[in-house]
């Protein structure tokens, strides 16, 4: 009696909002640098991972930091990006010092550019405004975060270069 082979495994396929963005998907791994003028200049290293559910219109993102020398956790952040057929975006995301962020902005398949800034900013008693950029420079995911506050006006306070894993 020959054996009967077991079933394919059903077809994971890729929602296609999510599809221009796919390049995303993954774990980035690499360094960053901060500054702001109320704070000293400091560094770390990141881990920023990005992960699609099957047939969802939707990523799931995640970000870590920790202290470049010491290895010391630092920051992290959660939430989902929602891309949508007309090229505009919604992302929502919730910093581990209790900060909400929701933000609008554009993305452009072509030039795997993805840009934000925040609709509301929320728990903050000082943050006004964060902005995000991300960009694929040389095969890299680049991004710069400004940020403006109750006494400064908006300007870089991050920025990282990240390769995939």
């Amino acid at each position: 009696m020959a054996a009967v082979p077991p079933p394919s495994p059903p077809q994971v396929s890729v929602h296609p909002a999510v599809q221009p963005l796919s390049y995303l998907l993954g774990t980035w791994r690499g360094q960053g640098e901060g500054s702001f003028p109320t704070i000293s200049p400091f560094k770390y290293s990141e881990e920023l991972q990005f992960s699609h559910s099957p047939n969802k219109p939707v990523i799931a993102y995640s970000s870590k930091t920790w202290k470049l020398n010491s290895g010391e956790p630092m920051h992290s952040e959660s939430g989902y990006w929602r891309p949508k057929n007309d090229g505009t975006i919604e992302v929502v995301v919730a910093q581990s010092n209790g900060l909400v962020e929701v933000q609008k902005g554009t993305y452009d398949a072509e030039q795997r550019s993805v840009k934000l800034k925040s609709a509301l900013v929320g728990n903050a008693s000082k943050v006004k405004e964060i902005n995000r950029v991300f960009e694929m420079v040389n095969g890299e995911l680049a991004y710069v975060v400004e940020m403006a506050t109750n006494l400064t006006s908006l300007q870089t306070h991050l920025k990282a270069l990240l390769k995939k894993i």
